[in-house]
């Protein structure tokens, strides 16, 4: 799997706040564009920024890369900033899943065969 990282340190939270909601939306619109398999936004109590972009194509991380300065170079130009941004390979990733693929069957059952 491969990823794109930008880090931005911003000059209050508040900014950050505002910032990562502009981010959030022009990320979200690309999802399908560039066929993440992931996308990560958090936001740090000291102002700053980080977003993950994961990919399984490493054609689709280097389209990504190519176009991402437009959304770095917006942010820096709208907010006091700093940034930085780097791709690598992800060497160590676990995430678990959100559903339970578990089924609670509670009572009597009464299975009717047609």
């Amino acid at each position: 799997m491969y990823a794109s990282v930008m880090q931005f340190k911003f000059t209050s939270l508040n900014e950050a706040k505002i910032a990562s909601g502009y981010i959030s939306e022009g990320l979200g619109g690309k999802i399908a564009e560039y066929d993440f398999h992931g996308l990560n936004i958090m936001l740090g109590k000291a102002g700053e920024v980080t977003v993950t972009v994961r990919f399984e194509d490493p054609k689709m991380l280097k389209k990504f890369e190519a176009n991402s300065n437009d959304l770095v170079k917006e942010v820096s130009d709208a907010f006091a900033c700093t940034r930085s941004k780097f791709s690598g390979v992800c060497v160590y990733n676990f995430e678990r899943e959100a559903v339970s693929s578990t089924i609670r069957i509670e009572g009597p059952v009464n299975m009717a065969i047609n």
